[in-house]
């Protein structure tokens, strides 16, 4: 930028006072010119003293700041006056109104000033709190992008970290959605520029040039990407045809390609995780299709998909079957893969949402094990949970289960509660408010968190040492065994095709039973009492006692019975759980029992000769 040097400064410059390189850059920090500083944004010079050699300056956070001249000089750069930067010291009010009116004039006046090219969190910076109040600006934002869009003349990303674009054409709104319809190669972009060619659906409707490029490029892309990309064909296939639907009295050519052709093309099992991810109203568009791309089996196709369409999709489905009197149909299905717990999250959602309703002939207690069995498997599995919903579900409707458990045999009420308060998918004080809510509608199950019974409470006696030992085998468990196991899972993932991959299934396996050890070790750990076994009843045989028994032979063999722990079978300790150890405990000297041999496994009879404490 070249600018004539200041007067004042050009007389300096003559009498030979400075060089004339220091009066051209002087001369840029002139009354009236703009500058930018690094900490204080864009600012006007208000007047200046060359004598003193001083400089005033009105910045956006610095008004009237007194600067060296020399530091002004190294401090501040020179911008034009019709940078954006410097129309905002400038023209303050101005912008202030186009920003409230027309919030995407301002953008784009932003973009010009720029390149044409602005990532969101730079055009932020430049208008927030100087341009557009900070506390409104998110909300301006928002319809600034929007009013954007509807010009077409920037190109308005989805991701922050993405440039606005400003457009360098002359096309019209509908050649520019034309150009960015035939330029995107993502089919879910394509799907989204026939969302929006919609809105021009009058002007569609005179143009046949226009409608044939939009029905070649859908064809062209669809044939593309039926293989790997089945889910964002149908999506883009479903647009296309919303699209001609607009257009009154437009049908789509016989020959092009149909949501149908790409239904019978595929497999049912593959649709589910491809159409997880679509709308409601293009996934109902799309299951509207299967009877007439399978026939006579779409209900058995159908429900292959059912459950593993998401949230979204299960929906869709039930109100399929219902729009065409097969509600009775899947029902009979959910019934039989309750039976098998074969269903997943979101279907037992759908059943638990529409039990008044739709599911009311479905829904009973075997939802209610169903739920418990899905939400603590996902808990054990490595990977994204996919019970969540389910779960938080069970919490915030605080109907759900007392009308699991309605009219429901007392049995079957206890068994749900033993899961519940068995399960580890839940923290403490979530379990304790969901058993609070079976007890309020079936008090007797109070029994089970009290332990208040007749019933004799169930208990482990082992030796202190024992328990130690069995302490540390569970840290062990816990803090080694399983998050290797996670660990191992993660690599077996990572080396493909999981269903020829031996490693992942193994792996899988492993996790299984070291769950299921975690479990038992948990429950064994809360009902085990410690004991030395000093102070036995040597009266009969009992825990801690050692017995003389004499076999038919007349032969000698001692026995200690022990803890449950205790065993060890090579010196002839026994624990009082085991066969033996049940066989003896409670019978007298003098006795005959039926025991089976450690070392043959053969029964024999023997008499018990006398009995004493193991502990003297």
């Amino acid at each position: 930028m070249v600018r004539a040097m200041h007067p004042d400064v050009e007389k300096l410059v003559e009498s030979g006072r400075i060089p004339a390189a220091v009066g051209e850059r002087l001369s840029q920090l002139a009354p009236g010119s703009f500058c930018l500083h690094k900490s204080w944004g864009s600012g006007k010079v208000a007047s200046w003293d060359l004598l003193a050699g001083k400089v005033t300056i009105d910045f956006e956070k610095e008004p009237g700041r007194v600067m060296g001249l020399k530091l002004a000089l190294e401090k501040t750069e020179t911008i034009a006056s019709d940078d954006f930067r410097a129309e905002k010291i400038d023209k303050s009010k101005e912008l202030k109104k186009l920003a409230k009116e027309k919030p995407q004039e301002v953008v784009i006046q932003v973009l010009l000033s720029h390149g044409g090219s602005m990532k969101p969190d730079q055009i932020d910076r430049l208008l927030c709190g100087s341009v557009v109040p900070e506390e409104d600006y998110k909300k301006w934002w928002d319809k600034a992008k929007k009013a954007l869009r509807e010009t077409r003349k920037v190109v308005v990303p989805s991701k922050r970290n993405e440039p606005l674009v400003l457009r360098d054409t002359d096309l019209t709104p509908l050649e520019i959605l034309l150009q960015d319809f035939e330029e995107a190669r993502d089919l879910r972009v394509k799907a989204s520029v026939l969302e929006e060619l919609r809105k021009d659906a009058k002007v569609l409707k005179d143009d046949e040039p226009a409608r044939k490029r939009i029905l070649d490029g859908t064809e062209e892309s669809a044939r593309k990407g039926m293989k790997l990309h089945l889910g964002a064909v149908l999506d883009l296939l479903a647009g296309r045809d919303e699209l001609f639907e607009g257009l009154k009295g437009v049908e789509l050519p016989d020959s092009a390609l149909r949501i149908l052709d790409v239904l019978a093309a595929g497999s049912p099992l593959q649709l589910s995780t491809e159409l997880a991810g679509l709308s409601a109203v293009r996934q109902r568009r799309i299951f509207d299709s299967f009877p007439e791309a399978y026939g006579d089996v779409w209900v058995t196709n159908i429900l292959k998909v059912f459950d593993r369409v998401g949230t979204r999709g299960v929906a869709e489905i039930a109100k399929l079957f219902a729009d065409r009197d097969e509600s009775e149909t899947l029902l009979a299905h959910i019934r039989k893969a309750l039976s098998r717990h074969a269903l997943g999250p979101d279907a037992l959602a759908w059943i638990c949402r529409e039990r008044k309703k739709m599911s009311k002939d479905a829904f009973g207690h075997e939802v209610g094990s169903a739920l418990l069995s899905v939400i603590e498997q996902d808990t054990t599995d490595e990977g994204p949970r996919r019970s969540l919903r389910l779960q938080n579900l069970l919490m915030e409707d605080r109907t759900l289960i007392p009308d699991l458990l309605d009219g429901v045999d007392t049995n079957e009420v206890r068994n749900f509660a033993r899961k519940l308060l068995s399960s580890p998918a839940f923290p403490e004080l979530d379990r304790k408010s969901l058993m609070a809510r079976v007890i309020k509608s079936h008090p007797e199950t109070q029994e089970l968190v009290t332990g208040e019974t007749n019933e004799q409470k169930e208990s482990l006696v082992v030796s202190w040492e024992s328990l130690e030992k069995r302490k540390l085998e569970y840290e062990d468990l816990v803090n080694n065994r399983i998050p290797q196991n996670v660990k191992d899972i993660a690599v077996a993932r990572s080396y493909g095709d999981l269903r020829e991959n031996f490693e992942y299934k193994a792996s899988k396996q492993q996790q299984v039973v070291l769950n299921k050890f975690r479990i038992d070790m948990e429950k064994e750990l809360t009902i085990a009492q410690g004991t030395d076994f000093s102070g036995a009843d040597i009266s009969g045989v009992n825990i801690g006692t050692v017995v003389v028994l004499v076999t038919a032979d007349g032969s000698e063999e001692t026995y200690t019975v022990l803890g449950a722990w205790d065993s060890v079978p090579e010196e002839k300790i026994v624990s009082y759980l085991s066969d033996i150890g049940q066989a003896l405990i409670g019978e007298k000297p003098g006795a005959t029992v039926e025991i089976k041999d450690l070392e043959t496994e053969k029964m024999q009879v023997v008499t018990i000769k006398s009995i004493s404490a193991w502990k003297k």
